[in-house]
């Protein structure tokens, strides 16, 4: 993913990947993208800033305690004329977009969701004793609705496109994302001294041409099958 992509209205252009990467969002005159609360890089002149416990105050509770996020989301308002937003992670490391479509949401771990267009939802769900493992917690953030989603994570960002019931291991810090119609499940490795190891999630592809995100650095054990 990256480079440029539109959905509706909206813009993005990503620069400076993988290593220290912004995504440049172009709203139109009146368009609102909303943000992680310190996620906003710059932006051009004009255009309207307004943070707010999205969702309401329960919801935005559930959001920071449990999906990593901030407990406030800012919401960009581009004036008449239209405008700009650029967004970076507070680490290092890759940026990318995602277009959510009815009947398709995406998975994101926590930590790593950027931005949203307005007419994409994000709610935090229970993810399962599966993503307990590797110390990144139960909860996920899903996205679902129409449009953009851009997220980020710490190092370079790979893609891998998985066919129906095709499968692969991957150590469980490093998944970044998946869409809807990727399984999980966990398992351990053993290390040479046949002491469990860290766990890692095997995703497995229920669909055609599902795909399974995962940051590229470091993945222990990567296999498949």
């Amino acid at each position: 993913m990256g480079g440029g992509g539109k959905v509706g209205l909206m813009e993005i252009a990503t620069r400076h990947t993988p290593a220290y990467g912004v995504a440049r969002l172009t709203l139109a005159g009146g368009e609102q993208v909303r943000v992680e609360s310190g996620a906003m890089m710059a932006m051009s002149a004009g255009v309207n800033l307004a943070a707010k416990a999205e969702g309401g105050v329960m919801k935005s509770l559930k959001r920071a305690a449990l999906g990593g996020e901030s407990f406030f989301v800012a919401t960009y308002t581009a004036p008449p004329q239209g405008g700009f937003v650029d967004v970076a992670a507070r680490l290092p490391g890759d940026i990318s977009y995602y277009t959510v479509g009815s009947g398709m949401a995406l998975f994101i771990s926590k930590g790593s969701w950027i931005a949203n267009e307005a007419t994409v939802a994000i709610n935090t769900q229970w993810g399962g004793f599966k993503n307990m493992f590797g110390s990144e917690g139960g909860f996920i953030l899903r996205a679902e609705g129409s449009g953009e989603v851009v997220f980020a994570c710490y190092g370079a960002l790979e893609v891998w496109n998985l066919q129906a019931g095709q499968s692969i291991t991957i150590d469980s810090g490093h998944m970044v994302a998946y869409e809807e119609t990727v399984s999980m499940t966990a398992r351990t490795g053993p290390t040479p001294g046949g002491r469990p190891k860290e766990s890692a999630n095997r995703a497995k592809a229920s669909a055609p041409e599902a795909r399974g995100r995962a940051n590229s650095l470091g993945l222990s054990p990567a296999e498949l099958e």
